[in-house]
């Protein structure tokens, strides 16, 4: 029997609804209390509240009685199937913000954001404060970068769908789907009159969560974005590309980026830690079941070597994100800098459902090698370094000292023949990104004071949580 029969004329509702679900709901309808039941049979009579197995009865009535209720008096028509499903994902939802009902879409999504593959055209997009969808970057060897499409380009309309009034989650949606299907964009270049229609063929795009470059001469920078299922093997690229880039110069200091890292696959994480431990625990999980008790620990081998290290962290700094900082800090390979980090402590497990859909669950919370739960707490960082930018002061100093005179006596111990009214120039890291700039400056201190008197000096007063 269909669960929509199961809500007709009163007297028999809901007897025909012990049809499809448990017997603990045969006698919500006003039958034999199930105590009365259980005492003909010599069993130990159950509460008058609870079910025989313990599933709690004036709940379970007034689900019932507000489920009839909506099917009867709301504004709209609501079809069983929808109800139950929303009742399904209120009752995740109520457990905590990271459990949920993943509907079919929902699933795909999740899959593509772990896998880092999705059928789409491969650009980068952005919201410009006036509403606009502007293309960011095409990405190299796409069929966005084939079809000529550039930065700046504003996207006015996908297929027959205008963009005026779309969240910039619902035109990505838009913009991605199978392989081989095609789509329409209608696209207006910076400094063209009129817009121009642009037909591509949608393939199957690689994102990379890993990137790097030499800030300097031996002082390397890794950024990564989030932990997807190869996030640790592009590291190791990415690592293998800076000491190759640096050539003959040995790298002397590595920045660690996970600001605004959302976290991604446990997995992933440890396979980051392990980068650059060459031994101990790297995080250790615990829950009700015993499958969800696991421990991760670094393996000897490490392509980064004891090459000092820095780690730049923020409030966007979550999960699996956090793992990796914990471990790097609990075992003083790194220092730690930024501002607090998210405080998301708890591991989910994605569970496929039997119709298709998929359950994500909070299975267990991880904790850091010297034993911190960072849920609701998040990571305090070594030294506190908030967001902010230097500006270059390009206003004339018209002050005049000695050194500036004509005819000056220049000094007994040395040369002066350079004004000393010549300001010295402002880092240019610093000048795009502080917080980058302070963790340069703190690298070469490192190198200057050496890497364990670096860490004594700074971690002791901060390092406690």
């Amino acid at each position: 029997m269909s669960a929509s029969s199961s809500f007709r004329p009163a007297p028999r509702r809901l007897r025909q609804l012990a049809v499809s679900v448990p017997l603990s709901l045969v006698l919500l309808g006003g039958g034999v209390p199930a105590h009365a039941e259980d005492a003909r049979q010599g069993a130990t009579p159950t509460s008058s509240s609870e079910s025989a197995n313990g599933l709690p009865l004036e709940e379970l009535r007034t689900f019932a009685e507000v489920f009839e209720r909506i099917k009867r008096t709301y504004v709209d028509e609501v079809d069983d199937r929808t109800l139950l499903k929303n009742a399904m994902r209120g009752m995740l939802a109520g457990l905590d913000p990271h459990s949920a009902y993943l509907d079919q879409d929902d699933w795909q999504d999740l899959r593509e954001n772990t896998d880092g593959e999705f059928g789409g055209i491969g650009i980068e997009v952005g919201m410009e404060e006036d509403g606009q969808l502007t293309i960011i970057a095409p990405i190299d060897d796409t069929p966005a970068s084939r079809a000529g499409l550039q930065p700046r380009d504003v996207i006015l309309k996908i297929d027959d769908t205008p963009m005026e009034g779309l969240s910039m989650t619902e035109s990505v949606k838009l913009m991605r789907g199978e392989e081989g299907s095609t789509i329409r964009l209608l696209v207006l270049s910076e400094g063209a009159d009129m817009p121009r229609e642009v037909v591509l063929k949608r393939a199957i795009i690689k994102s990379s969560s890993v990137s790097q470059r030499l800030l300097e001469p031996g002082y390397g920078y890794l950024r990564v974005s989030q932990f997807q299922s190869a996030t640790g093997d592009e590291a190791k690229r990415a690592l293998a590309e800076l000491r190759e880039e640096s050539g003959d110069v040995a790298l002397k200091g590595l920045v660690l980026d996970l600001r605004n890292n959302p976290g991604g696959l446990l997995s992933a994480a440890v396979e980051i830690s392990d980068l650059f431990l060459t031994s101990g625990r790297i995080v250790y999980t615990e829950g009700r079941l015993p499958d969800s008790e696991l421990s991760f620990s670094a393996r000897a081998e490490t392509p980064a070597g004891d090459t000092p290290l820095v780690v730049l962290i923020n409030g966007g700094t979550a999960s699996a994100a956090e793992i990796v900082s914990g471990a790097l800090q609990d075992q003083r390979r790194a220092i730690i800098m930024g501002t607090e980090s998210f405080g998301k402590g708890s591991v989910q497990n994605v569970m496929p459902l039997g119709n298709g859909d998929g359950l994500k669950l909070t299975t267990a919370l991880y904790f850091t090698p010297n034993g911190r739960s960072i849920q609701a707490e998040g990571i305090r960082p070594d030294v506190e370094v908030v967001r902010g930018r230097l500006e270059r002061d390009t206003r004339r100093d018209f002050s005049v000292r000695e050194a500036d005179l004509d005819g000056r006596l220049d000094n007994a111990n040395g040369d002066s023949s350079t004004p000393s009214s010549k300001a010295p120039d402002s880092p240019v890291v610093a000048e795009s990104d502080y917080q980058l700039g302070e963790a340069l400056n703190l690298l070469k201190g490192m190198n200057v004071l050496g890497r364990s008197a670096a860490l004594k000096a700074t971690l002791p007063a901060t390092s406690e949580q």
